[in-house]
């Protein structure tokens, strides 16, 4: 037999069933899954910093401010360009992907999503668009995650936890800070807090962090080392922080999906990314810091340059005065959800893990000087307020305030600011919960009943294929037969005991049971009298199937008390689902998951 590699993968797979259990094996693709989440994050990191590069030439900036117009729309057109010409696919945003495929899919994601993000959030972000690198490198670390434990045969579950292990990967590399990357994992992708899933994400999150290292050396995407103590005193400040943090959150929040919704209803790609276009290209020419991702405003603010953070203008401002340096940091705050969101409505591709960041920085910072400068004798740390700012945002916008606080506390070696991260994290979340129930990630999954959570019960109705429950061997009668055709063609020939009416378009009129005809099966007078038109009646409850999700066809089935229900598809008879097998197929998802 030639050695090819579907023979020496065969070979391989043999040699590992005889000499390596399953759970050692699960480790080892933990690290390898982590190491090539970090790879892939490596690789996003350096083709954007690589597009950056070629505008740091001396005629690029000469003409800086009318070029901030110019580059995020080349960027656009040649994601689009790629989207149509080579892809001809959809590229979704990362989080949600994966989420998705999660939940609905078995973990299974397409090949194509490992190099899609990869060439165009470079091209979206590296030519100014205002989105993050973040949520790219979920989905590449994912889709290499789900295709490494296909590649292994390897089951459901372990395929969903290295998926996992690639997110935690990918943001433990992207950010060099292992802990708040499992942390990540567990809060946003709801797996399990278990001796067998934590395992892999710390193997996998140490995995990624080392490739970081080895290939980016000791560079941190926020450079900062706490200087100023948490001060008691200030702990009213920082409940106000809370506050505000979670308006903006609610407001991110609102503007997100207002605009998403307002660039859906053109069907146009093209229309999209030139209306999209022309709006960002206007919003960076006014408001320069916006272009990109943002770490230089994150990182200017927390070394306490505003003057560097928010750069140079096309409007000449006084920035001596104070108020105007507060003006302009509180504009790309409420600026960068807009100009985030019309970069996605345009078809760029990126993340909004950062924009969050950066927005949270902005008014923590401003939030601050406001303090410092109301002239009232109060003094708070700038740097300090500017970090809360970012957990505040985090924990309300993408609903993951332990994320928000580990994130924060990790990357900064702010671990004495656990007082206020929990405060202003556990604030800002609590309210933003309130008026917007789900995440920017899950919203519309969560709508659609597709949102896989902590609830082991609702993850398993959610993940049964009704498909899979459906039986369809049933004789089907119709309402002018008679009671005697009814007894030789369908009570004869068949073991069920219940038979489904339906009309000549097959739509579902009623269903006559063998009890119903139980004492009149032996009276021949009374075969060509009765028809089943006389005989039939309603069902218990009907099932949708182009409606109905799982959790719904439980309560029908609990309410009803019904052991059977029809099943209605596009209006027609389709078949039924049993109480039994429906039950049977609950326990063997729920035996996979635990």
């Amino acid at each position: 037999m030639p050695l090819t590699t579907k023979n020496l993968l065969r070979r391989f797979l043999i040699w590992k069933y005889k000499h390596i259990s399953e759970i050692q094996f699960v480790y080892i693709l933990s690290i390898l899954v982590g190491f090539l989440a970090g790879m892939g994050t490596v690789v996003l990191k350096n083709l954007t910093h690589s597009i950056r590069l070629l505008f740091e030439l001396s005629f690029f900036k000469n003409h800086h401010h009318a070029l901030y117009f110019i580059f995020p729309i080349i960027g656009l057109l040649l994601v689009y360009i790629i989207k149509q010409i080579w892809l001809k696919r959809h590229i979704g945003h990362g989080i949600s992907s994966t989420l998705y495929a999660i939940s609905k899919l078995n973990g299974i994601i397409p090949k194509y999503n490992i190099y899609a993000s990869l060439i165009t959030a470079p091209l979206t972000a590296g030519f100014g668009g205002s989105v993050g690198l973040q949520g790219p490198a979920v989905s590449v670390g994912a889709a290499l995650g789900s295709n490494v434990a296909r590649l292994f045969n390897m089951s459901t579950k372990t395929r969903l936890l290295l998926i996992g292990c690639a997110a935690a990967g990918a943001m433990a590399s992207m950010f060099k800070a292992p802990i708040a990357a499992i942390v990540f994992a567990l809060e946003i992708f709801s797996l399990d807090i278990a001796f067998t899933s934590l395992v892999p994400l710390l193997l996998a999150s140490i995995s990624a962090v080392l490739t970081s290292y080895m290939f980016l050396g000791t560079d941190v995407l926020l450079r900062f080392e706490l200087t100023d103590k948490f001060e008691v005193n200030d702990i009213g400040f920082y409940l106000v922080l809370g506050l505000v943090t979670a308006l903006a959150s609610v407001y991110f929040s609102k503007v997100f999906f207002a605009i998403t919704n307002f660039f859906k209803q053109f069907k146009s790609r093209a229309k999209r990314l030139l209306i999209g276009g022309l709006a960002i290209g206007t919003i960076l020419y006014f408001i320069p810091p916006l272009y990109g991702e943002g770490y230089g405003i994150m990182n200017n603010l927390l070394k306490g340059d505003h003057l560097s953070a928010i750069g140079k203008t096309p409007l000449d401002l006084d920035l001596s005065n104070i108020w105007i340096v507060i003006a302009l940091l509180l504009g790309i705050a409420v600026f960068k959800a807009i100009a985030m969101t019309t970069t996605f409505g345009a078809g760029g591709v990126g993340g909004v893990f950062i924009p969050t960041l950066v927005m949270g920085s902005a008014i923590g910072n401003a939030f601050a000087k406001i303090i410092n400068n109301t002239g009232l004798g109060f003094h708070v740390s700038e740097s300090n307020f500017t970090l809360i700012g970012m957990t505040g945002l985090m924990a309300g916008v993408l609903h993951a305030p332990l994320t928000a606080i580990f994130l924060i506390a990790e990357i900064t070696s702010g671990y004495e600011l656990f007082v206020p991260l929990m405060t202003v994290s556990a604030i800002s979340f609590a309210i933003t919960k309130y008026y917007v129930s789900h995440s920017i990630y899950t919203l519309k999954l969560a709508q659609r009943g597709e949102l896989m959570t902590h609830d082991k019960d609702k993850n398993v109705l959610m993940v049964l294929d009704i498909n899979k429950v459906i039986e369809t061997n049933f004789i089907l009668l119709k309402p002018e037969m008679k009671l005697g055709e009814i007894l030789k063609n369908a009570v004869a020939k068949s073991s069920r005991n219940h038979f489904p009416v339906v009309n000549d378009k097959h739509e579902f009129l009623g269903v006559i049971r063998l009890d119903d005809i139980r004492h009149m099966m032996f009276d021949t007078e009374l075969y060509e009298t009765v028809d089943v038109a006389s005989l039939m009646h309603a069902d218990a409850g009907i099932i949708n199937y182009n409606e109905d999700r799982m959790h719904v066809i439980m309560d029908k089935f609990k309410s009803s008390g019904a052991w059977n229900l029809p099943v209605i598809k596009d209006g027609k008879y389709y078949g039924y689902i049993s109480r039994s097998k429906l039950l049977t197929a609950y326990r063997q998802q729920l035996i996979n998951f635990t």
